[in-house]
């Protein structure tokens, strides 16, 4: 069970980032940053880390003259996800057995 917990997964902001993911389409590194209370920084290099491993698509486009880069998780990362939160589970359930 421990065995199917994914690394990447571990960290609380790459967590954070995967659930808002799941729940959205796409969303914009503005709106993810302000829901997770995360600076520039911190956001850029967790996604990076995920887009590294194929769990999120980048999208970066120009509106009205402006750089505006979205998010979402990609079959890849909520096949990742889901199997992590199922590991998750599953420890809780055998835990609250015993």
């Amino acid at each position: 069970m421990i065995g199917n917990l994914n690394k990447l997964f571990e960290s609380r902001i790459r967590l954070g980032i995967m659930s808002v993911l799941m729940v959205n389409d796409w969303i914009d590194f503005r709106s993810l940053k302000e829901l997770l209370g995360l600076t520039d920084g911190n956001l850029a290099s967790h996604i990076k880390a995920l887009e590294k491993h194929k769990l999120v698509e980048v999208q970066k486009e120009f509106v009205d003259k402006k750089p505006k880069t979205t998010y979402k998780a990609t079959e890849l990362g909520r096949n990742a996800f889901n199997k992590h939160l199922d590991a998750l589970e599953s420890l809780l359930k055998n835990r609250k057995k015993k």
